[in-house]
């Protein structure tokens, strides 16, 4: 195993710090699929609030990016105790509804990226639980990348 960390799939990303605890393991040993999952959302939460758009504010102006697709790849299995690096880009915007964003989880301990990820999100009335365009203040802070 090389000494190196793997290189970011994309320039500049946001990323998050986590650790595998005992309580992400399932009854294989490693890290559940599902606490994969858990990340992304940290790591979206995490970005939406730095570019200013806290869950706080999202309530308040009563909208909310919804996920409408999501695919993944399970490339290798963290363990507990594990150093992990979950990072994100916004790479595409539609100007009217859709964002995606990309994920990648980089192993620290282990040196290898563990797992990938593509989310499909939607512009959501927090109301009326329908579509709706984004407001200005998400397209300003959901840019993608040049």
């Amino acid at each position: 195993m090389s000494s190196e960390l793997p290189d970011w799939d994309l320039p500049d990303p946001f990323a998050i710090e986590v650790r595998a605890g005992a309580e992400t393991i399932d009854s294989y040993g490693h890290v559940n699929n599902t606490v994969y999952l858990g990340w992304l959302e940290q790591c979206a939460w995490a970005h939406s609030d730095a570019v200013g758009l806290s869950e706080a504010r999202c309530l308040e102006m009563q909208r909310g990016m919804a996920v409408r697709t999501l695919r993944a790849d399970y490339l290798a299995a963290c363990y507990e105790g594990d150093e992990i690096a979950v990072a994100n880009w916004l790479i595409a915007n539609d100007g009217r509804l859709r964002a995606t964003r990309r994920f990648q989880v980089i192993n620290r301990t282990r040196r290898q990226v563990a797992f990938r990820a593509e989310v499909l999100y939607v512009c959501m009335n927090l109301q009326t639980g329908r579509p709706v365009r984004m407001p200005a203040e998400f397209l300003e802070a959901y840019r993608p990348l040049s």
